[in-house]
């Protein structure tokens, strides 16, 4: 796909890995509506900023009503609530898959047609090697970005008749907020925007962007261990 020349609708671009996509599509000459809950938190240059809060069906829609040019969507809001299915907070679990499967799904359904009317083009999914590996400490933000992945797969044959190429992005920990309590290796943001927007270009059904991940992908067909109980 071209992206020059493109509109796209980037979620979640006030901040971390939106924002470096956001950035990165200017710089290549596409039009952008950098999209965020509070569109006064958005400060790139070049952008359009779009109310939207992929929680809030209204919010969904009235952004749709305003980006009617957008030929790519890439569904980059997420929470990172960090809680463990036995005894986290049952809101904070219910938010990880409010936000990454019906969020992701909301903004999908609103901007496919768009898309679609617009001549095509593609969706790209922002999730993660935790779509493929699930940590107990973590279990909500892997249950819903595995049932994001899920969602990207079977929304690739729907969207496939529209000329819409769906495609998933997927890496370990960034450098960026949401992983700054993390010690450790971090990739940088700006590149793992760039190899997401390449797979667009190029389209890549899946971006897998680490080694990790890739360890991760490889990993999907080995047998289950049981988890060694501490007494």
């Amino acid at each position: 796909m071209d992206i020059r020349n493109s509109v796209a609708v980037v979620t979640g671009a006030n901040r971390g890995l939106g924002r470096y996509l956001a950035a990165d599509l200017v710089k290549r000459g596409a039009k952008v509506y950098a999209a965020a809950r509070n569109p006064a938190s958005v400060d790139l240059p070049g952008v359009h900023p779009l109310q939207l809060d992929i929680t809030d069906p209204a919010s969904v829609a009235a952004a749709a009503a305003i980006a009617t040019d957008a030929t790519i969507l890439i569904n980059n809001a997420g929470s990172g609530t960090g809680a463990a299915l036995l005894e986290g907070d049952f809101d904070d679990i219910r938010l990880e898959m409010e936000t990454h499967y019906f969020g992701t799904l909301r903004a999908t359904r609103a901007f496919a047609p768009i898309i679609a009317g617009n001549g095509g083009g593609a969706v790209l999914n922002v999730l993660s090697v935790l779509s493929w590996l699930h940590p107990a400490g973590i279990g909500a933000y892997s249950a819903a970005k595995a049932a994001e992945w899920a969602l990207t797969n079977a929304l690739r044959e729907e969207l496939a008749p529209l000329k819409i190429t769906t495609s998933s992005l997927h890496v370990g920990y960034m450098d960026t907020d949401m992983a700054a309590h993390v010690d450790g290796p971090k990739h940088d943001p700006a590149t793992i925007a760039a190899l997401a927007l390449d797979g667009i270009r190029d389209g890549v059904l899946e971006v897998v962007a680490d080694d990790l991940s890739r360890q991760a992908k490889a990993g999907l067909s080995a047998e289950i261990v049981a988890p060694v109980a501490v007494s």
